[in-house]
Formats: structure tokens, sequence, C-alpha cells
């Protein structure tokens, strides 16, 4: 009896611990800014150079990579065909507006809705085999072999995967309602 109200009293102790641990943010202020940026006309811009910046740094490292192992033996240029992949994933999945996708304004024309769905399905669908083309590039021919040089295949999957986020910005982070 004796264990079971000093549990009790322990559990009540834990407890009253986690509430106050989990309001201890609330006090901080991170300063007493007035400036109230509405973000809501800007987003847009910060999307559109969010991705931008994500596209040119996978490329980047790509070029990079490709610059510094120009020879077959330690970066073999067939893997370069990820990046495009990716890269024509990233075109396709952005060449169709979220509305074309509901059916809100686009519904005549060659491809409609359907299409519509269809054409970002395999869009998406280029887009995670690359990454994981990358990923397989990656562990599958620098990693498990244990070569002695690992970052082209580094290079590689992070190309991939910064072409891949900057579509997702591109197409997710973007608003609609200021083109209407």
């Amino acid at each position: 009896m004796h264990m079971e109200q000093s549990m009790g009293v322990h559990n009540e102790h834990q407890k009253e611990k986690l509430r106050t641990m989990s309001g201890f943010l609330e006090s901080i202020r991170c300063g007493d800014c007035e400036c109230n940026v509405d973000w809501g006309e800007r987003r847009n811009t910060i999307a559109s150079i969010g991705a931008g910046v994500l596209f040119f740094t996978g490329w980047w490292i790509i070029i990079d990579a490709a610059v510094k192992y120009p020879d077959e033996a330690t970066f073999h240029h067939a893997y370069h065909t990820c990046g495009v992949i990716a890269t024509v994933a990233f075109l396709m999945i952005n060449a169709v507006s979220n509305g074309q996708v509901r059916g809100d304004s686009y519904s005549e024309g060659c491809i409609g809705q359907t299409g519509g769905r269809v054409w970002l399905f395999i869009g998406f669908m280029l887009a995670f085999g690359s990454l994981i083309a990358s990923m397989w590039i990656l562990f599958g021919g620098f990693v498990v072999p244990k070569k002695p040089v690992v970052y082209p295949g580094i290079a590689v999957f992070f190309q991939n995967a910064f072409i891949f986020f900057g579509g997702l910005v591109f197409k997710f982070g973007r608003t609609e309602d200021l083109w209407q």
C-alpha cells in the first residue's frame, strides 16, 4: 500500500514536471520587432527563389564531382542520367497547375483533368525513381565495393535529393490564389 502511494506521488510529480517543461518555451521572447511581414504576397517569390537555389545547388555539386574526377574509372559518366531524369521530372511536376489537377481551372484541351493527373503521377514517379537510383548508385557503386573515393556517389545522391526537394518546394510552396 505504501508503495502504491509513493508511485502515485511520483507519477503526480512527473506530470507536474512535464507540464512545467512543456510551457518553458512560451516565456521566451524572440524579439520585440514590430515589423509584421505579410508573407502571403511574397510566398511565391520566396518559394521560387528557394526552389531555384536547391536546383542550382544540386547541379553545382554534380558539376564539382565531374570536374574533380574526370576519369571514367572513378566516376562513370552514365551516373549523370539520374540527374537528367530528375530535371525532366522537375519540369513535368511543375508544368501542371494544382487547379488543373483538381479540375478547377482547366477542363478542355488535349489532356484535361485526367491527363494532368497522369502527367503529374509520371513526373513524381520519375522523381522518386531517380532519387532511389541515386541511392543505389551511392551504395551499390561506391559504399559496398569499398572504393577509395566515395564523393562521386555522394554527389550523385545529393544532386538528386536537392533537385527532388527543389521540385517539391516549387510545386507546393507557391500559391495560385495570386494568379486569379
